[in-house]
């Protein structure tokens, strides 16, 4: 709420035209940013970062525990499991905030995702593309199964190259982001975003020739995690999880962040 915006736009005509700013730069992005960084670099942002620390630490990050699979543990598990150099792709959707918000990334540059784009299936090739560029590490891709179903068929090529990446599925059988917002803000009224017929991951990640497993239970994770690390190729975990599982907090449409919905 305290944050001044700047725009910078090539055209003057998209200034102050979605959202009211404070003040507006026109011209050429890669003429505009290198002197910003110049400016940035200028400025000591000590006392910025521990004002975000202490709101962190005010209002942490929870989810109900309890005996259902939850995918918060399950990147939580993941980011214990894979170590500090691990690279970790993602999908778009809840998968992917629920990456950014429990995964404790320590390492620069480890953390490939589309931010906003909207891209599905961006992941499997980001995690393929990443394990070659360095293999002497481990690469995961946390995916929704609405996304893997996107691009499944590049399994074929990380079996034909033998990548070793290993893709966690948080499978609800649903396109969770949308169905999340018409769980809370349009009544309930579901529409083409649950996925009836559930396809069988394991049997068509082992179709491609590569390794599947399947996940029911928080205790069953981190075992199957650790195999799957020691496997020379590709490997997919199906993690099933419950339908109804949120992303939180989350800005409701029209609103802002002095309106989060917490539960």
């Amino acid at each position: 709420p305290d944050a001044k915006i700047l725009q910078i736009d090539i055209d003057p005509a998209e200034i102050n035209k979605n959202v009211s700013v404070d003040h507006f730069i026109i011209g050429s992005i890669n003429r505009i940013m290198p002197m910003l960084n110049e400016k940035i670099r200028q400025k000591d942002n000590t006392p910025w970062l521990e004002q975000i620390i202490g709101i962190k630490r005010e209002y942490p990050l929870t989810y109900k525990k309890d005996k259902k699979l939850k995918p918060q543990y399950i990147v939580e598990k993941v980011c214990e499991v894979a170590g500090d150099s691990a690279i970790i792709a993602t999908e778009v959707g809840q998968n992917q905030m629920w990456t950014a918000q429990y995964y404790k990334f320590t390492e620069p540059r480890t953390f490939l995702t589309s931010g906003g784009l909207g891209t599905m299936g961006y992941g499997l090739g980001a995690s393929m593309g990443a394990q070659i560029a360095s293999p002497n590490r481990q690469v995961f891709n946390i995916s929704g199964d609405g996304c893997f179903h996107m691009n499944c068929n590049e399994l074929s090529t990380a079996v034909k190259y033998n990548i070793p990446i290993i893709v966690v599925i948080l499978n609800n059988q649903v396109l969770g982001m949308v169905r999340q917002w018409q769980n809370l803000f349009y009544d309930k009224r579901f529409s083409s975003t649950t996925l009836e017929k559930a396809t069988d991951i394991v049997k068509l990640a082992e179709a491609f020739g590569a390794t599947g497993f399947n996940v029911t239970k928080n205790e069953e994770i981190g075992d199957v995690l650790r195999k799957a690390m020691d496997i020379e190729g590709p490997v997919v975990i199906n993690c099933e999880i419950d339908r109804d599982e949120m992303v939180l907090p989350i800005v409701p449409p029209g609103k802002n962040i002095d309106d989060l919905v917490m539960e």
